[in-house]
């Protein structure tokens, strides 16, 4: 038997002697217990076993209800003790398993919380803790304030506590909203955050505000986890409190970011002949990498196809040195340049010659792939050389690759991204990627087997396949590809773990306290499943492998709330990203001390990092491999519609665009429950713009929101079909 807190035991044992104070919901089975030091709220499930979900807590044992006022679908519950005045509200639906609880309190005098014990206990039918779950995914560092769970046999809990409402509680205590949700079963749940300055006499603080979704099924293998996570984390997502997004502008940021990549010196070495983009600014040492180079380069050639230009100096000048990253006696490109890799300082294990990371291979091959279909010829050669290397690579590895391996050797360096966890997960999806694009190129079928054996890997994996951000997005898109191909629907299910996977890495709350008051954080992605912080290439390429799901999936049934949560996430995320540029920041809140080249505060390249509000950002180093931020937004959410003097702009993802005479259409991504802003960009000064134009959804008018000689903008809900004639 698992031991158990004090604060537990005293729950145990008070709750199996107590009738309910309230009943909120006879249909949810949802009652009020208050015991001496907390009110609960305990959920019945049909088998007779219950779950309690502590709310009002009082340290000092001592608590009472003064009032209960009952409304329709809401309960209000006051409550005292010594030291804290406690307003507990609990929302409902008695036509679904849901339920909110928001819990304010103010102390009575200045107040320090070194501790706070976890709200959830779940106990069998004679009251007992229960002592068996299993907890599917919970809360890591700052990401979203999730724990999804098995209890007992009884049913399955997704848990989401709106970390966005603690923000004035951290402030005011100086201390993170990150690693609060969880446990350790059986105690498991919310706790507060230890105070580290002392909350403010009579000041009211929201210290929890929990949404739960409960489920009499229990998903018990990967696909089910998946759909139920994604399918649960949707329907909260409509309930939560969102940020609002201002419209940025990145027509101007794209050109000053192109700007100071091509003239700023601090951006480029010289070797081998080539000029080179550098990893990060002002790191002179370090060799050019491959995957830098089309890191930009890809994203950039789709900008200038939007903007209508052929060609550009700085396209010519990373062209020119891609065939130098080609190793001819062990016949693949290399990460490192060949003519400099004498200067890698062995300071990390990547950093050897000839050493690779398992991703790493893939995603320059699949680029260089991209780079062939679009017909570059000279890429082609050392594209389909270095391919078979890669095949030989995965043969070797059973297709499932370890961390770090020697080149030349394939001898393993690094098995384990940590002891028991394996290798690098998601990378069978980005094999799988490479080889439907060289099938996709040669029709040659082998490519294609070569895909369905490394996408088998991919079975089994829970969210534990999460390796790497932007490989997940793309191994989502892989299997969705395969799906089209073969109908099987083993690899639409997998593609839904690889989204379930992904979108448990992200941050589902503003972060309002310290240095993030400065930059927005909502639906932020996390490159690796145990980083501190987001990034901004990592996020700009989940953000393009989403877009490209979002196509390859026109005309199929899937899941609805995949398109809600692409679209939700593209929406953020265009209106966000900006401030990953210095630019955009106040300077006093860039780190000092910089682990890779410098930072220039004027300069519009990427931060790789921003972090919890109580650190400074930019600590890894300013990414010049991340400025394909902007190229990239902007031939997804900007429409240039022909012979006209206005620009459409959609920050949610649209298909079906069609450019009539005088008129456009086209439908909104994502759900109609939510919306989405579209507007019209005018490159001359209109002031009769509003009388001139006509927005039509479902054929009835729409008026714009905003109107002024720059622009017209609208509230268009997801899922509709769009008009505009002029």
């Amino acid at each position: 038997m698992k031991p158990i807190s004090i604060w537990a035991a005293n729950a145990q044992s008070e709750l199996k002697q107590l009738e309910p104070a309230a009943e909120i919901s006879k249909a949810l089975a949802l009652s009020v217990y208050l015991t001496s030091d907390t009110l609960w709220l305990v959920k019945e499930w049909p088998n007779g076993k219950r779950i309690g979900f502590r709310t009002a807590f009082s340290p000092s044992g001592k608590i009472s209800i003064k009032k209960i006022d009952h409304k329709e679908n809401e309960v209000r519950i006051m409550l005292a003790c010594s030291t804290i005045i406690h307003e507990v509200t609990v929302h409902y639906d008695d036509e679904a398993p849901y339920f909110r609880y928001t819990v304010c309190a103010t102390p009575k005098i200045p107040l320090f919380i070194p501790y706070w014990p976890k709200d959830i206990l779940s106990f069998d039918e004679k009251g007992n803790i229960n002592q068996d779950c299993k907890i599917h995914t919970q809360q890591r560092g700052t990401r979203s304030g999730i724990l999804f769970f098995n209890d007992s046999d009884s049913g399955s809990v997704f848990y989401f506590q709106n970390l966005t409402a603690l923000n004035p509680y951290c402030e005011t205590a100086k201390c993170s909203a990150g690693a609060t949700v969880g446990g350790t079963w059986p105690e498991i749940g919310f706790s507060l955050p230890a105070t580290t300055e002392p909350l403010e006499k009579g000041k009211t603080y929201t210290f929890s505000d929990a949404f739960i979704s409960l489920s009499d099924q229990q998903p018990d293998n990967p696909v089910n986890i998946a759909t139920e996570y994604l399918n649960r984390l949707a329907d909260i997502y409509i309930k939560l409190p969102r940020p609002e997004r201002f419209y940025h502008n990145w027509l101007d940021t794209v050109e000053n970011g192109l700007k100071d990549l091509t003239y700023h010196k601090g951006c480029w070495t010289f070797a081998g002949g080539h000029s080179y983009l550098s990893a990060y600014v002002a790191d002179y040492k370090t060799p050019p990498e491959v995957m830098v180079q089309l890191a930009v380069l890809m994203p950039m050639l789709e900008y200038l196809d939007w903007k209508g230009e052929k060609n550009h100096v700085l396209v010519d000048e990373l062209r020119a040195g891609l065939e130098d990253f080609y190793q001819e006696d062990m016949g693949t490109i290399v990460r490192w340049l060949p003519a400099a890799e004498k200067n890698l300082d062995h300071s990390e294990e990547q950093k050897k010659p000839r050493v690779m990371d398992a991703w790493y291979l893939h995603h320059p091959l699949m680029n260089l792939a991209r780079l062939s279909e679009r017909g570059d010829k000279n890429v082609k050669d050392i594209l389909f050389k270095s391919v078979e290397y890669a095949m030989k690579v995965a043969k070797k590895f059973n297709y499932e690759w370890p961390v770090f391996y020697q080149m030349d050797t394939l001898d393993i360096i690094e098995a384990e991204t940590a002891d028991g966890e394996g290798g690098e997960k998601d990378v069978p999806g980005t094999y799988a990627d490479l080889m439907l694009r060289m099938w996709k190129i040669t029709g040659e079928k082998r490519f294609f087997d070569e895909a369905r054996k490394a996408a088998a890997k991919l079975q089994g994996k829970s969210f534990e396949l999460f390796y790497q951000a932007n490989n997940t997005a793309f191994s989502a898109g892989a299997m969705i590809r395969l799906y089209k191909e073969t109908q099987d629907k083993t690899f639409l299910e997998l593609s839904y773990v690889c989204l379930a996977a992904l979108f448990d890495n992200v941050q589902l709350w503003e972060c309002d306290y310290g240095n993030a008051k400065n930059f927005p954080t909502f639906f932020g992605v996390f490159p690796l499943k145990d980083a501190p912080y987001t990034a901004a290439y990592e996020e700009q390429e989940v953000y393009s492998a989403l877009h490209d799901y979002i196509d390859e999936v026109e005309g199929l049934e899937i899941l609805p709330s995949i398109r809600l949560l692409i679209a939700e996430f593209i929406r953020h995320m265009v209106g966000r990203v900006a401030y990953y540029y210095p630019p955009m920041l106040k300077p006093d809140m860039l780190a000092k001390e910089i682990k890779t080249g410098e930072i220039d505060p004027k300069l519009w390249i990427a931060l790789e990092d921003l972090h919890d509000g109580w650190e400074e950002s930019g600590e890894v180093g300013q990414e010049v491999y991340g400025a394909g931020i902007a190229f990239g937004v902007i031939p997804n959410q900007y429409f240039r519609i022909k012979n006209e003097s206005f620009i459409l702009f959609c920050d949610y993802p649209i298909q079906k665009f069609q450019n009539r005479q005088k008129s456009i259409s086209f439908n909104t991504g994502g759900d109609n429950r939510l919306s989405c802003r579209v507007i019209i960009l005018f490159q001359e000064t209109e002031e009769t713009a509003q009388s001139r134009f006509e927005v039509l959804v479902r054929k009835e008018k729409v008026s714009p929101v905003k109107s002024n000689s720059d622009m017209l903008e609208y509230n268009i809900s997801g899922n509709e079909k769009v008009k505009i004639s002029w």
